[in-house]
C-alpha cells in the first residue's frame, strides 16, 4: 500500500511541468535555464522573530561550561534529538525507553535546537554520534551501549543508587 501511494505521488508530482524542469543546487534553483536564488540577503521583510535562535544565548556561560554543568548536576543526562517525551530519531527513542525501564529521573537537552551545543557535546565527550548518555558524571555512550548494558545487567548496577532499585522493571 505504501509503495503504491509513493508511486502515485511521484507520478503526480512529475506530471507538473515545473517539477520536470527544475534543478536545485546549494541555495539556488534552475528552471528552464534561469537561475533563481532561494536566499535573500538583507531582506527587509524577514523579521527578527523568524530567524533561528540559540536557546542558550545570554546565559553568560560558554557552551562547554553548560555541558560540564549539565553532566555534573544531573545523575542521568542525555543529549538527544528531541526530548524524552517526543524523541526525534529511533536511537534517541531507544535510549529513552531503556532508561525509563529503571524509573530514573532523566535530564535531557535537544541538540536539534542548537548546532553549537551539538558541537560542544561532541567535543566534551569525544564521541561523534547521538544520543550521548552520561550517568553520575561519566560518559557511557549511545543507545547501542545502553541497550547492551541493559541486557547484561550492568546498567542496573550503574543506576541502582539513582533509582533506589537494583533490577529493571518487567
Amino acid at each position: 500500500m505504501a509503495r503504491l501511494m509513493a508511486g502515485l505521488l511521484g507520478k503526480s508530482i512529475a506530471a507538473f511541468p515545473a517539477a520536470r524542469s527544475t534543478t536545485i543546487a546549494s541555495g539556488y534553483f534552475y528552471r528552464s535555464a534561469t537561475r533563481y536564488s532561494t536566499t535573500v540577503p538583507h531582506d527587509p521583510d524577514t523579521h527578527e522573530d523568524f530567524r533561528p535562535t540559540c536557546k542558550l544565548e545570554g546565559s553568560g556561560l560558554a557552551l562547554k561550561d553548560i555541558v560540564e554543568q549539565d553532566v555534573k548536576e544531573n545523575p542521568v543526562m542525555i543529549y538527544m534529538k528531541g526530548v524524552p517525551d517526543l524523541p526525534r530519531c529511533g536511537f534517541s527513542s531507544l535510549a529513552v525507553r531503556v532508561l525509563k525501564e529503571y524509573s530514573v529521573p532523566i535530564s535531557a537537552r535537544n541538540i536539534l535546537e542548537d548546532p553549537e551545543l551539538k558541537n560542544a557535546v561532541k567535543a566534551f565527550s569525544n564521541w561523534p554520534t547521538f544520543p550521548q548518555i552520561f550517568i553520575n558524571g561519566e560518559f557511557i555512550g549511545g543507545s547501542d551501549i545502553i541497550l547492551n548494558m541493559h541486557q547484561t545487567g550492568d546498567l542496573g548496577e550503574k543506576l541502582k543508587d539513582i533509582s533506589g532499585r537494583q533490577e529493571k522493571v518487567e
